[in-house]
């Protein structure tokens, strides 16, 4: 069985969806970033502040290769960065359907309001920085993915029935 990987920036829905869709397919979910905070004993701002962010962007090349060694049929939600590295765009085709949770800066900016604990937007000029990475992302998660879904102005539950629909899964 294949599968199901989300990708997409921050705030794109890709944990949410991930849980919904587990449930709804009584798949197993795992969520990168939790599961290399797990590994590690660290929270990813701490991994970042302690380790750098090329150390951390290492651990998640690590963690896809030990996924691809297991068993199949999961729904993998992954970190927004992720996908930014050619190897991890390689290793996430092997595992399964990538589906990117396409989503616009106005929307991220909204959903992660107030929201301090993602390392990438400290500091001043958080709509700015959204944009500027958006920008510089969306062509390498358009071009990791095998499916886009666009989120904004969607409930969970309308991203997933369009998930299921999209990948051949009756609702």
């Amino acid at each position: 069985m294949k599968n199901i990987i989300l990708i997409g920036f921050m705030g794109s829905g890709k944990t949410s969806a991930g849980i919904s869709l587990s449930y709804r397919l009584r798949r197993t979910m795992v969520d990168t970033d939790k599961e290399i905070e797990r590994l590690y004993h660290m929270r990813i701002p701490e991994i970042f502040e302690r380790l750098g962010e090329e150390e951390f962007r290492k651990m998640e090349t690590g963690y896809l290769e030990k996924l691809l060694r297991g068993s199949g049929g999961k729904i993998i939600s992954t970190g927004g960065g992720l996908p930014m590295r050619e190897d991890n765009r390689e290793l996430l085709k092997k595992l399964g359907t990538v589906i990117y949770l396409r989503v616009r800066p106005e929307t991220v900016c909204s959903r992660l309001a107030g929201d301090t604990s993602r390392p990438l937007l400290q500091g001043e000029e958080k709509d700015e920085k959204v944009k500027r990475l958006l920008e510089m992302r969306a062509p390498v998660y358009e071009s990791a993915a095998d499916i886009a879904i666009d989120t904004d102005e969607k409930t969970t539950d309308g991203i997933v029935d369009e998930i299921l629909e999209r990948i051949g899964v009756w609702r």
